[in-house]
């Protein structure tokens, strides 16, 4: 079974649905709550998992009450939580997140915690899992230097580097070339390049710039139109799969980049890897959550079957 090692953080994701966004200063009356695993890096070492790959992770919780949760999730999904330390001084992560019950769109506020005091001698001390990985994903919610510490551990044992540009940021130049893959939506493409990603034409330079800068493989995602890529052996649209409803998003950027690094481990070629990741995504925006929304490989796969 092909390895996935993700770098990343854990959330308690705190969610309230509302009849729609308020406005600041504002109180509305909610539509439910629901306490739930997130975090971007948790996310997607669950959705490598249930696409089945052998997943560890490397992040920080807290000794409280929420990293029960993390914990048994990493147990029930079987992903490897060897690396997951910690910390008796800081809080386990938290996202607090608003969701638009009429349109499923989201808004959320992240405070990492713990996962602020992880250092590159806990990142140092999964080198061997690192080295062992057919695949090495990282997003940008932990401390920068550490996502880039995790990256070239994996560069220096010849391990592909995925990289989600999420929360969106600036970026180092010399950054950029050690990415085999890169996983912006529009709005993250932009502002990686400085210049508005909504047209076709605005989509495919936003792309062209980011390979000029040495990222070997662009994925600029594309919600329900599916993904656009630049990379070294295609380019194009691969789209997505229709579904009937979406009841929210959180987490649909987490699915596809955990199937992606599933299915690239796996052997798969980008086109085919990056259809399986959509086809993931797709189906996770059709339930509430985030990792609680993931398919398994068993759905994506039937899912792709009926498409």
């Amino acid at each position: 079974m092909p390895r996935v090692t993700v770098l990343g953080l854990f959330c308690a994701d705190l969610i309230a649905r509302t009849p729609r966004m308020p406005v600041w200063g504002e109180t509305l009356h909610g539509r439910g709550f629901s306490l739930l695993a997130g975090g971007k890096g948790s996310n997607q070492a669950v959705a490598a998992a249930r696409q089945g790959a052998e997943v560890s992770f490397i992040s920080r919780l807290g000794d409280d009450a929420f990293a029960p949760i993390a914990r048994e999730l990493y147990a029930r999904e079987g992903v490897d939580a060897t690396h997951v330390g910690t910390d008796p001084e800081a809080a386990t992560g938290t996202a607090t997140i608003l969701v638009d019950d009429e349109r499923g769109d989201n808004a959320i506020v992240i405070d990492p915690g713990a996962c602020e005091r992880l250092t590159t001698a806990h990142v140092d001390a999964a080198e061997a899992r690192i080295a062992e990985s057919a695949v090495f994903i990282s997003q940008l919610e932990l401390p920068l230097e550490i996502c880039q510490h995790g990256m070239r551990l994996a560069q220096r044992h010849g391990v592909p580097v995925i990289l989600n540009p999420a929360p969106a940021r600036a970026l180092p130049t010399e950054m950029f070339q050690g990415i085999d893959y890169l996983t912006p939506n529009e709005s993250e493409a932009a502002l990686l390049v400085g210049h508005p990603v909504e047209t076709d034409a605005e989509i495919e330079a936003a792309a062209a710039t980011l390979r000029e800068r040495g990222v070997r493989n662009v994925l600029i995602t594309l919600g329900e139109r599916g993904v656009y890529i630049d990379g070294e052996t295609f380019q194009g649209v691969v789209p997505a799969i229709a579904v009937d409803r979406v009841v929210d998003t959180i987490g649909a950027g987490d699915a596809f980049n955990g199937a992606l690094a599933a299915a690239l481990a796996d052997g798969l070629d980008l086109p085919t890897a990056a259809r399986r990741a959509c086809a993931t995504a797709g189906l996770s925006v059709t339930r509430p959550g985030a990792a609680p929304a993931v398919p398994t490989r068993a759905e994506v796969d039937a899912a792709l079957q009926a498409g």
